[in-house]
Order: C-alpha cells, then sequence, then structure tokens
C-alpha cells in the first residue's frame, strides 16, 4: 500500500517509465505540445531567468511528490458566517487545479509516446548485427530468409497503438488527482492564488465529511496502485515475448555460424580465449600465482547460503550436485559461460559434451564433477585447491568466468580435517587477493545477519568495495520469516553490514526442492517479487531483483575490469619471460630449452633403447652366468645334504641309492624355485647393468633418478611365468636321472668340477677352523696376538683329536659316547676343563677336513677310472661314484642353464620390455610422478618459459579479438 504524502501517482508513473521502459524521462521543451509549454512557463519561475526547463520541470515532479496528504485545517479565527464564502472559495480552487491536472496529464502522455518510440528504436538495436557477415552476403541473405518470416518478426513488434494501451488511464487518474489535489495544503502548493484562497477559508468541515473523504481517498489510493501493477505486469509480459523472439532469432543465427557457411572454419570465441589463459595459469607453478591479477568472478559465502545456486541460475542448468546441509563444494570450480547455440557443457580436459537440455546428461554431468572433487581431495583433507576447469554454452547466456569456491565455514565438524576451516579461509583469501577479481558475495537472507562470516572476510579484502557486488539469497524466506521487513532494505542499501559493495541485488533460487528445473524457479522467482511488498513498498529496487539482473550486471563489470586490465597482465607477463631467457642464455648457452615433458620423452627412449640390448647379449654369456649363479645357489645344499651323507656311508650300494633318493626330493621341491629365482635374479642384474653403463656414456645424469625409479617399478611389476617351472621340472629330473657318461672328456670335465667344488669346500673349513683354534705360534710372535680362552681349550681339543683321527683313519663321521669321555679326560689330566659339545662341535670339523681330503685324493686317482667305469670293472680303489655324481649335477647344471637361457630371450626379455613400457607410459600420464623423478633448475627454468610464452602468446591473441569486438 502507497503511503498517505508520496504521491503516490506520480512516483508511479514516473517509476513506470523510467525503469520499465529503460529511458530518462528528459523532453526538449520545443518538442512538448503549446499546452505542455504553457504549463512549464507558467510552473516554471520565469521571474528567475536562470532557471532551465528541465530542472523546473523535475522541481516540480518532486514537489508533487512531497506533497502531504492530510485534511485541511481551517484557518484560526474564521467563524460560522464565512462558511458559505469557504465553499465558494474551495469550488474555484479545485477547478483551477484541475484545469491544471488536464496539462500535466496531457504533457505525461505526449512523453510516454515519446519513450515508447525510443523503446522500439532500442530492441530494433538489439537484434544481430548481420554486417559482420558480408562474407557470406548474398547467399546468406537468401538462405536466412528462407527460415525466418521478416514480415512476421516485424508484425510481432509492437505498434503505437499497443504501447499507447500500455498507458494508465488518464481519466481515472485525473479522478484521483481531484482527490489528492483536494488534500494538498496551500504552504506547499506554490500558486499565490491559491494561497489567497486558502487564506479565505474559515470554517472546517463536520466529522461527517471528514470520515467520508478519509475512506474515499484510500480506495481511490489503492485502486490507483493496483491499476499501476497491471499495467506493468501487462508491460513486462510484452517484453518477454519480444525478449523470446529475439533469442530464438539469434539462436537461428548462431547455429549457422556453428555449423559453418561454405566449410568456413569458426574462430575460438572471446571468452573461450580468456578461459584458456586463465586455464593455462591455474597449471603454472605455484609460487608464480601471485602475479596473476588477470580478473575473474570469485563467487564466496557462507557454507549452504546458495553460492551454488546463484551459479547455477546464472548458467542456466543444475549441473553442480546437491546436498541437504553437507559440504558439496571440495575444490574451486571455474565455470567459463559464454553464448552458443546449443545448451552444452564441457570439461576442459574431456572431448565429451553434455546436453543440459537432458536429465540424463545432467545427471552424468553432476556425478562428474562431484568424482573430479573427491579424486583432487588428498587422503585426510577435506577440500583441495586444484581447480575444476567447466564450460558451459547456451542461448543468452552472458559471457563470464566465475570460480565457485568451497562454502566458508564456521566450526570443524566430525568426519573434516582438523584444518579444513583454515584451508578455506586462506584459498578463498587467495582468489580475492587479485586486485582485479570480481568478489560475488553470497548472503543467505533466511538466517540472522549478525551470523555471516564471508563479510567480515571480504570487507577485509575489499575495504572500500570497489569490486564486490553483494547478493542476498533466499528473500522469500526472509520476507516470511522476519518481523521487520526493513532489515532487508537495511541490507540492499548497505547500511546493516560494515563491507561495502558496488551493487546489491536480492534474488531467490528456489523453494529448497532439488528437483526443480530452472525454468520453474525463473517463474517462482518473478512471481514472488511482483507480489512482493519489499518491491511494492519501495524497499527493493526493481534493477535490485531477480538472478537476470545480476547476471548483467556481473557481467558488465566483469568486461569492464579485463579491459582495463588485460593489457597491463600483459606486459608483465612479457618482462618476466625476458629476465626467464636471460636467466637461460647466461646459464645453459649450449642446451635446447627442453620442459618437462620433452625431457621425458628424451629419457624414455634413452630407456627403451637400453632394454633392447637385453636382446643383444649372447647365448653363450646368458649361459655361463646361469650356471654359476645356480650352481653358487645350490652348492652348499649339494655338499651337505647330499654329497657328504651318501659319501660317509662308506658303502657304494648305500652311496647310490641315498644320493638317488635325495636327488628326487630336491628335484621335487625345491630345484626349479632355486633356478626360477636365479634366472630372475640374472635378468635384472643384466638390466641393471646395461642402465649402468649407458649411464656413463655422456648421458644426461638429470636422468638417473628417473631411470632408477624405471628400472624398479619394471622389475616390481615383472612376473616370472610360472607355467615353465613344471617343465623346467621334468627337464633337471631327466638331466639328474641319467649316469652314462659317454666319452673321456666329460669325464675329465667332472673330475675337475669335483675337485674344484672339494678344494673351494677344504678352504673354507680350513678358514673355520683357524677361527676356532685362533692364531698359530708364527703370527703370535710376528703379530703379537694371543689366544683367547676359549681358543686355547679348542687347540687342545683339536690336539687331542689329531692323534685320534692318526690312530683311526677310517673313523666314523661321529664320535662315540666313550672316545668323547676318554677325550675329556685326557684333557683334564692335562688341566683344560672342557665341555663335550665342544668335543663334538671341533671334532665335526675337524672329520670334515679330514673327508675332503681323503675325497681330493680319491678324485686325483679317478683321473685313470674312466676305462674301469665303461667296462663296469669293479676294483675297491677305482670305485668313482661320486665322480659320476658331480657329472650328474654338473649336466644338470648345464640343461638347466640352457632351458633358462631359452625362456629369458624368447619370453621374459620381451615381457620385460613390455613392463617398462607400460611403466614409463604411467609415469608419462602422472604429472606429479615427472615433477619428482625430473628436478633442478634447468628443468624449472624451461618450464617457467614454456608457460609464460604460452600465456603471453595467448594474451596477445585475446587482446587482439579484444580490439576488434570493440
Amino acid at each position: 500500500m502507497l503511503r498517505v504524502g508520496s504521491s503516490a501517482a506520480c512516483v508511479a508513473c514516473r517509476s513506470l517509465v523510467s525503469n520499465n521502459m529503460g529511458v530518462k524521462f528528459r523532453i526538449p521543451l520545443q518538442k512538448l505540445h503549446p499546452l505542455s509549454r504553457a504549463i512549464h512557463h507558467r510552473y516554471s519561475g520565469n521571474n528567475n531567468p536562470h532557471r532551465t526547463p528541465h530542472r523546473t520541470a523535475a522541481r516540480y515532479f518532486t514537489s508533487m511528490s512531497r506533497l502531504p496528504m492530510r485534511p485541511l485545517k481551517p484557518p484560526l479565527g474564521s467563524g460560522g458566517h464565512r462558511h458559505q464564502q469557504q465553499r465558494n472559495f474551495w469550488v474555484a480552487r479545485l477547478a483551477a487545479r484541475l484545469l491544471r491536472l488536464r496539462y500535466i496529464l496531457l504533457g505525461t502522455a505526449v512523453g510516454g509516446g515519446y519513450t515508447a518510440k525510443k523503446t522500439y528504436e532500442e530492441w530494433k538495436d538489439m537484434l544481430p548485427d548481420f554486417s559482420e557477415y558480408n562474407w557470406v552476403i548474398p547467399d546468406f541473405v537468401w538462405e536466412l530468409s528462407e527460415n525466418i518470416d521478416l514480415d512476421k518478426l516485424a508484425k510481432a513488434l509492437p505498434e503505437m497503438e499497443e504501447i499507447a494501451k500500455l498507458l494508465p488511464d488518464f481519466e481515472k487518474i485525473g479522478e484521483n488527482f481531484t482527490f489528492l489535489k483536494g488534500l494538498l495544503s496551500s504552504e506547499n502548493s506554490g500558486d499565490p492564488a491559491l494561497k489567497a484562497t486558502d487564506s479565505s477559508t474559515g470554517a472546517a468541515h463536520d466529522a461527517s465529511d471528514k470520515q467520508y473523504k478519509k475512506s474515499s481517498d484510500k480506495e481511490k489510493i489503492d485502486q490507483l496502485q493496483e491499476e499501476l501493477l497491471r499495467t506493468q505486469l501487462k508491460y513486462q509480459r510484452m517484453l518477454e515475448r519480444l525478449e523470446k523472439e529475439n533469442k530464438e532469432l539469434r539462436k537461428v543465427v548462431l547455429q549457422r555460424d556453428d555449423k559453418g557457411i561454405h566449410q568456413r572454419k569458426v574462430k575460438k570465441s572471446l571468452i573461450d580465449l580468456y578461459s584458456e589463459v586463465l586455464d593455462i595459469l591455474s597449471d603454472y607453478d605455484s609460487n608464480y600465482n601471485t602475479q596473476d591479477h588477470l580478473p575473474r568472478v570469485v563467487v564466496v559465502g557462507d557454507q549452504s547460503a546458495g553460492k551454488t545456486s546463484v551459479l547455477e541460475m546464472i548458467a542456466q542448468a543444475r549441473i553442480f550436485p546437491r546436498g541437504s546441509g553437507e559440504m558439496m563444494t571440495r575444490s574451486p570450480v571455474k565455470v567459463t559461460l559464454s553464448e552458443g547455440p546449443h545448451h552444452v557443457a564441457m570439461f576442459k580436459d574431456s572431448g565429451r559434451e553434455f546436453d543440459l537440455t537432458k536429465d540424463g546428461d545432467l545427471a552424468a554431468l553432476r556425478h562428474e564433477i562431484e568424482l573430479r572433487m573427491r579424486k583432487s581431495v588428498k587422503e585426510g583433507q577435506t577440500v583441495s585447491s586444484e581447480t575444476i576447469s567447466l564450460s558451459v554454452k547456451g542461448p543468452g547466456i552472458q559471457r563470464m568466468v566465475l570460480v565457485d569456491l568451497p562454502g566458508v565455514i564456521s566450526t570443524v565438524t566430525t568426519g573434516m580435517a582438523s584444518d579444513t576451516k583454515e584451508t578455506i579461509f586462506s584459498m578463498s583469501k587467495a582468489y580475492m587477493q587479485n586486485p582485479n577479481a570480481i568478489i560475488l558475495c553470497i548472503q543467505d537472507g533466511s538466517v540472522d545477519a549478525e551470523r555471516s562470516i564471508v563479510t567480515d572476510l571480504v570487507s577485509q579484502m575489499d575495504p572500500q568495495g570497489r569490486r564486490t557486488i553483494f547478493v542476498l539469497t533466499k528473500v522469500d524466506l526472509a520476507e516470511k520469516n522476519l518481523a521487520s521487513p526493513n532489515r532487508i532494505q537495511q541490507i540492499v542499501e548497505g547500511k546493516l553490514f560494515p563491507m561495502k559493495a558496488l551493487g546489491y541485488f536480492a534474488v531467490v533460487t528456489g523453494k529448497g526442492g532439488t528437483g526443480e528445473s530452472i525454468d520453474a524457479i525463473k517463474d517462482y522467482e518473478e512471481d514472488f517479487f511482483q507480489s512482493s511488498r519489499l518491491l511494492r513498498d519501495g524497499m527493493l529496487k526493481a534493477h535490485q531483483v531477480t538472478t537476470k539482473n545480476l547476471s548483467l550486471a556481473v557481467s558488465d563489470c566483469f568486461w569492464k575490469m579485463v579491459r582495463e586490465s588485460v593489457e597491463q597482465q600483459a606486459d608483465v607477463f612479457k618482462a618476466s619471460r625476458f629476465n626467464l631467457e636471460t636467466e637461460w642464455k647466461n646459464n645453459y648457452p649450449r642446451l635446447r630449452e627442453l620442459d618437462r615433458n620433452e625431457l621425458f620423452e628424451k629419457a624414455k627412449n634413452e630407456i627403451l633403447d637400453e632394454v633392447i640390448s637385453l636382446s643383444q647379449v649372447t647365448p653363450q654369456l646368458w649361459e655361463s652366468i646361469l650356471q654359476k649363479k645356480l650352481w653358487e645357489r645350490v652348492s652348499t645344499h649339494v655338499i651337505e645334504n647330499i654329497y657328504l651323507p651318501a659319501a660317509q656311508t662308506m658303502d657304494s650300494g648305500t652311496f647310490n641309492t641315498t644320493v638317488d633318493i635325495k636327488l628326487k626330493q630336491w628335484t621335487d621341491k625345491q630345484l626349479p624355485h632355486k633356478a626360477l629365482e636365479v634366472a630372475w635374479e640374472t635378468l635384472q642384474e643384466e638390466f641393471a647393468r646395461f642402465m649402468a653403463e649407458y649411464r656413463g656414456k655422456d648421458q644426461d645424469d638429470i636422468f638417473d633418478k628417473l631411470k632408477e625409479a624405471v628400472k624398479d617399478e619394471s622389475i616390481k611389476r615383472h612376473k616370472w611365468n610360472e607355467r615353465a617351472m613344471d617343465s623346467l621340472r621334468v627337464i633337471q629330473h631327466n638331466a639328474l636321472e641319467d649316469r652314462s657318461i659317454t666319452d673321456k672328456p666329460q669325464w675329465d670335465a667332472a673330475i675337475q668340477f669335483m675337485e674344484e667344488t672339494l678344494q673351494s669346500r677344504l678352504k673354507d673349513n680350513e678358514s673355520v677352523i683357524k677361527d676356532m683354534v685362533g692364531p698359530d705360534w708364527k703370527e703370535r710372535w710376528l703379530s703379537w696376538v694371543n689366544r683367547t680362552p676359549e681358543q686355547h681349550i679348542r687347540n687342545e681339543t683339536k690336539k687331542e683329536l689329531d692323534r685320534l683321527l692318526k690312530l683311526h683313519d677310517d673313523h666314523t663321521a661321529y664320535l662315540a659316547s666313550d672316545e668323547v669321555t676318554t677325550v675329556r679326560k685326557n684333557l683334564e689330566g692335562r688341566g683344560v676343563e672342557v665341555d663335550p659339545v665342544l668335543i663334538k662341535d671341533t671334532w665335526h670339523q675337524l672329520y670334515r677336513r679330514h673327508f675332503l681330503q681323503k675325497a681330493l685324493t680319491h678324485c686325483n686317482l679317478c683321473k685313470r677310472g674312466f676305462y674301469y667305469y665303461q667296462r663296469h670293472f669293479v676294483d675297491s680303489e677305482l670305485e668313482c661314484n661320486d665322480v659320476v655324481l658331480f657329472w650328474r649335477i654338473q649336466r644338470m647344471l648345464v640343461i638347466t642353464a640352457n632351458t633358462l637361457r631359452q625362456q629369458l630371450t624368447n619370453t621374459e626379455v620381451r615381457r620385460l620390455e613390455k613392463n617398462v613400457k607400460e611403466v614409463l607410459d604411467d609415469f608419462g600420464e602422472d604429472s606429479e610422478k615427472k615433477t619428482q623423478l625430473i628436478t633442478g633448475r634447468r628443468v624449472q627454468l624451461a618450464e617457467d618459459l614454456k608457460k609464460v610464452r604460452e600465456i603471453q602468446e595467448k594474451l596477445e591473441s585475446f587482446i587482439e579479438a579484444l580490439h576488434k569486438e570493440k
């Protein structure tokens, strides 16, 4: 309801023309109707030659709006005899004012017609400028005319008669003004004649007349207000219809441009060029981001304040994941908005287009954004600083770049990292401290303003409010819940918060349901504000409401900031490029500027060359290495568990039986596994050896960490083919079953193999005995060392056991109990206390030495025993079963080495090469891994040079396109 004394009719008329028509109500005096000029001269104050017509008209309307609306009071001292005179003067005064009001209304009608004409011309200017498509004329004109009915479009535009219908019913307004003017006091009228009339008025109206006038005045004001609102609604619907038709026409033009008439390649749009620059900067080194002062719209607000909903309304699609009270935005999301023929969305690093008109694609897009957010958050954290880049195109979307940040929280809840609050604060400050960033501050209107955290944060970063736009969300709930709607007016006027802003907006982004469409939310928002008392009572202005007006204002502010700052930022990057190039020339004059990716490709080729070198190893070298390593691995088992137990039986038949049983057990359980382990270790060692050899051949040491990591990861992933174990077991078993030595060279080779093995064991045994008994007399005299008490006891025990072996040369491997007692008593007789366990331990080493010496003697005798073996002669001295055993072992080693070599060269080397390629491919896709493995100032300098050059080139292309658009 309009308040008394506000001159509702005049204010409403002026608001209708100025706000809805989009132009100011100012008409040159020469274009006014003669009667209007007469009104102008009458009330312009001609006595003052310095007044201008425009100022005078404005003053008149201002004075009209300030006239109080209250009943007239009779002058003091008037009596009843003057009542008839007062009535006569009242009629005269009313006639005079009504005559003056006719001229005012006539002037208003003329001004309204002129304004409607200007609005019509502006709508014509809003149609697409076809001069940009001169390269397709005349084909384009004829093709376009086939699809667009220009006559129909012209008919759709409003005629002057329709515009006239939109104007209020001036007769009714005149009647209402009759009552309004009757309530005006003489002191505010500014008319001397009327002053005289008022001063002569004496008698007061009676009480019944006053009550009737009050009720009548209220009814007239209500009728006038309703009529004005209906007129505004009608005009708004016509504007929406024209805007929709204009959007359809632009869509047709954009579709033709998108398809490419005459196969012309369409250039990237201006906003896409700018977005690419921001993408490169977001991937740049964090130490350099402080110099990134390029504009973008930073969306900040308290958690669940409606940030994401506002962004969705601007993008005209429900593209973000939704949750009830929980944190959904876990990382910055950069959204590039631009106009296009189809409503689609696409990620920076993906070629898939999501059709935003389809529910399935919308759900898939929301799911993909949620997955990317969760993937960017590291373990143990709640939010991430990694930016997700998304572009949205569609008809009628305002061009700009927005960054949606995680909502500011006041308390860390269960399940969040302890530093979540500080991380969000620091992230928001990092984006807002950019002096060219536009801060879109979102405040929840449904909660108490004192609970807001973000307003203090924004006021710290932009205390003067030169780049801040304040948005109050959920105004429908605020109007419903607040007892005093004046608080909303204080908020949008910037009087409640200490922060300052460029502009203040109030929006409604839905009823709270997750399934609401954008169109339904728009309709609900428009219906709410049309019926809201906030707008009706003047608490909110028309340009301060709806997300549509908000997006227009933000887009204008964004492009203004871009045009003011982009060239300065280009100069900054140009200076940085010069400094980096100078540093490179001074430090690395003979090297090319290879960035991390290029260095990785170079290292990848070198590593693959080294792997291929494995295939150049000769079969003889493979078998020699395998045979030697396999014998080193199994020799202890052969001597300790097979040969010595069988040889110490002192019986030929028992020897062969024991050997066969133990060889069978060994082949079934251990030997194949040991052989595969040896082959795998051999492959690793040869691979590492080739890598090390290449490293010394003038290779770049910057690749050392990468090569070592590739080698370790490849070996870790490589698994030997277990199916080869079964076939290897059969081959080894058949080799050990064969006892037939066919020629003398094989016999001699077996004897040599046996002799080398026994000598090696005897040498090891001598070393053990020496450590047991300590240094001999020569070392004690020359080196001045003495035996320990234990070594002294061992030495005395050794002497006693040596005498026993001399007496019994064919003694068994074990001492009898009475022999142990005899040795202990003999030692006690010499004053040496000895434990029986020590006696047995010493005997074991002494008997082993004695047995190995006898075996070597027998081995020398068997050198001439091949003739007896071949003819199966039985001679106790030349019965060489141990030689046959070592021949069987040697032959098994040769056959196993040959089998493993074939598997290595035919299968495993190729599989290792494949693993290396897979590891290199995985490392190549992992930028963090490459950063860890390829390091150094040289690498970082090349990276900086590449990024700065790319940024500078993109900025120059953008600036050139920006100038062309101007």
